[in-house]
């Protein structure tokens, strides 16, 4: 359920677009977009949609509510929420300033690659804005220009445009993101060098706990978003990358290359093999002599 005051200036853009069938297949495409001139009297509250909701502030604020949380956007702030949970935004009216505005873009998005930046964007599913340059604002005026053309290509370079916007935001996001700097980057690198030299063995999580001296769930967190990756699943991949070398150099039949990298049995190396290449340790030694 939609409910909205579309109190906007003259000059505002509010863009649709149904993308085609090449473009749901790619990790970001594009559905709504706009530029809203909006006044004191602008309000949007939703129930559900299918889509995340990218905004970026160019003057003025608002202020953004979902699950009991909420946020100012002002100058420069860009956020992203996912709109199949409930939400509601609007110019921000509780001020000393007269001249009560929120000038801001928008864009509605989804595929997979913008799920993807939600751990970093939405962590743990609370509303965190970042700030971007306002020379971001050309990304967003590239995307406007383009979207209404409707075609494949228009199609493809709005949901670059997207990649762009969104890879800005997270790189804002750990450059300027306490949880990584000094001290707790140095315990997450330490915890990676620890599963890189004892990647043979079982994953003993409750030491790495003990060292980094923290809870389990501020860990997981940290390492997750500095590696990109939960350690068990790193320690999975460090593994199988071993495993490649063996494969390539060496003409050891595959239940030994499984034993040297850690598996307890060639069934479950070739399954974890397979599901994170896409193809057999068999199937793998083949291309790579061919290469």
């Amino acid at each position: 359920m939609l409910k909205y005051t579309m109190d906007v200036s003259e000059g505002s853009i509010w863009l649709r677009t149904t993308p085609p069938r090449a473009a749901l297949m790619q990790p970001y495409f594009v559905t709504e977009a706009g530029l809203f001139y909006a006044n004191g009297g602008f309000t949007t509250s939703r129930s559900s949609k299918e889509s995340c909701l990218i905004f970026f502030t160019l003057d003025g604020a608002g202020l953004v509510e979902q699950k009991g949380e909420s946020c100012i956007l002002t100058k420069g702030d860009a956020l992203l929420i996912d709109c199949r949970k409930p939400q509601s935004y609007r110019t921000l009216t509780e001020t000393n300033n007269s001249n009560i505005f929120w000038d801001h873009f928008w864009i509605h998005t989804d595929g997979p690659g913008v799920m993807a930046m939600t751990p970093y964007l939405m962590p743990d599913g609370k509303l965190t804005p970042v700030h971007l340059s306002l020379s971001s604002k050309e990304i967003f005026e590239n995307l406007l220009r383009k979207l209404p053309e409707e075609t494949t290509e228009s199609a493809f370079s709005c949901g670059m445009y997207v990649h762009r916007i969104l890879n800005r935001m997270v790189r804002a996001v750990l450059s300027n993101s306490s949880d990584l700097k000094n001290e707790h980057k140095r315990i997450i690198e330490n915890a990676a060098d620890y599963i890189r030299l004892n990647y043979k063995e079982e994953l003993d999580l409750k030491m790495l706990l003990n060292e980094a001296n923290m809870s389990k769930s501020y860990f997981l967190r940290l390492f997750r978003q500095y590696m990109g990756t939960t350690p068990y699943n790193f320690l999975l991949n460090y593994r199988i990358t071993q495993a490649k070398e063996l494969l390539d150099i060496t003409d050891m039949p595959v239940w030994e290359v499984a034993q040297n990298v850690g598996f307890a049995n060639e069934s479950n190396f070739s399954t974890r093999f397979s599901k994170i290449t896409g193809e057999s340790p068999l199937h793998y030694r083949k291309n790579s002599i061919r290469r």
